[in-house]
């Protein structure tokens, strides 16, 4: 029988109007003096502004860090630790987009370490290496609906001197509750909300692809494709319909969740290009989508057949194909790398950060460096 290790989220409390419950969570999680990590422009918002009021309000003792960039560096990993330990604060709250969620969890997994962050890589047991004691309880709450970091185990941060992405990852970098609350999600810009929907498209649909034994990935992967088809133009249309929101928010979870199994070509090309020209990361993987889909159809097609006839399409490649350029079109996404600001000049450094990154041993197809390169070319021509 084939043998597998599967892995399933936290305590997720879904719904409008559950944020009122974050006091009530950090109960739950042993947090008693938190600091709120987010990123500098959500942090002046009146979303944040509201939610720091409302736990000052019964007595909580609550910080705020939010030096955070949009693709995160260690250095604001190392910022953060440092207000962490000098505040006495004994948890996080990781408030945001992808951006927060990961820095705050790499805070809070790192706060009690004595070696460098990097020691931690996810590459192979590295993680055996941290001090499980030194890890402070994280609430997750997203304001986004795309990365699903909010059920994740680990955190994506740019080393600056190498200008390359990092997972750094531990079991228990998994949140102790998450409060998914769409609410928090309406006053998205538009260009956030398509980024970060059709990023948890990217997650949804590479980790159905993905090869290995794993039918529970499988079937929330092409459920939370459903979602993104059905929701993502709802939202970007109205970014009042909270019900819309909250689906986005589900297929959000269900991709982090799904792609456990693994990832691909999307992810290992964005990493790179997110890194030198930092672009945002969820556009990136919309841009590359239906080329590598192209690349990698010869060991993709049979299981691409059965996701168009779960969506109500015709059951064929083509149909598949053709709904996710019409997605990217009506959204405006970019159709080519060159209309998203990249260019060819480091297209060679390019193709050997993506086959070492750690998504791409997940691609359907051996990701070679030739390979990388036909899609990378292919995105920025436009050649399907």
């Amino acid at each position: 029988m084939t043998k597998a290790n599967w892995n399933y989220p936290t305590s997720m409390r879904f719904g409008a109007g559950r944020i009122a419950e974050l006091p009530e969570a950090l109960k739950a999680a042993g947090i008693s003096k938190p600091l709120l990590v987010t990123d500098a422009g959500l942090a002046a918002l009146p979303v944040t502004q509201k939610v720091l009021a409302d736990l000052k309000s019964q007595g909580i003792d609550v910080g705020l860090f939010s030096e955070v960039k949009p693709n995160p560096i260690s250095a604001n990993v190392e910022a953060g630790i440092a207000v962490l330990r000098s505040g006495g604060y004994d948890g996080v709250i990781a408030f945001g987009g992808g951006s927060g969620l990961d820095t705050a969890k790499v805070i809070a997994f790192m706060a009690g370490q004595t070696r460098p962050m990097w020691d931690f890589e996810d590459v192979g047991d590295w993680w055996t290496r941290a001090d499980p004691k030194g890890i402070f309880p994280i609430v997750a709450v997203p304001t986004t609906a795309g990365t699903g970091s909010e059920v994740g185990r680990a955190g994506v941060i740019t080393d600056e001197l190498t200008h390359t992405k990092k997972v750094i990852f531990h079991p228990l970098m998994m949140p102790r509750v998450v409060i998914a609350d769409p609410e928090l999600t309406v006053g998205m810009p538009r260009f956030i909300t398509v980024g970060t929907g059709m990023d948890a498209l990217a997650h949804c649909l590479e980790a159905y692809c993905a090869p290995g034994y794993h039918p529970m990935a499988d079937g929330i992967g092409v459920e939370g494709i459903r979602l993104v088809f059905e929701n993502l133009p709802k939202v970007a249309s109205n970014p009042n319909d909270v019900e819309a929101r909250g689906h986005m928010m589900s297929a959000a979870a269900m991709g982090a969740t799904a792609f456990q199994k693994g990832l691909g070509a999307i992810h290992a090309l964005s990493h790179p290009v997110g890194a030198l020209y930092d672009t945002h990361h969820g556009m990136t993987n919309a841009v590359f989508m239906p080329y590598v889909l192209l690349v990698n159809r010869p060991a993709i097609e049979d299981r691409i057949k059965r996701l168009a006839a779960y969506l109500g399409l015709e059951p064929s490649f083509e149909a598949f194909m053709a709904a996710v350029i019409k997605l990217r079109s009506d959204l405006g996404v970019p159709h080519t790398l060159k209309d998203f600001g990249v260019d060819n000049a480091q297209r060679a450094l390019i193709g050997d950060m993506a086959i070492v990154d750690p998504t791409a041993g997940g691609n359907p197809v051996e990701l070679t460096k030739d390979r990388a390169l036909e899609i990378f070319d292919r995105a920025m021509a436009g050649q399907l």
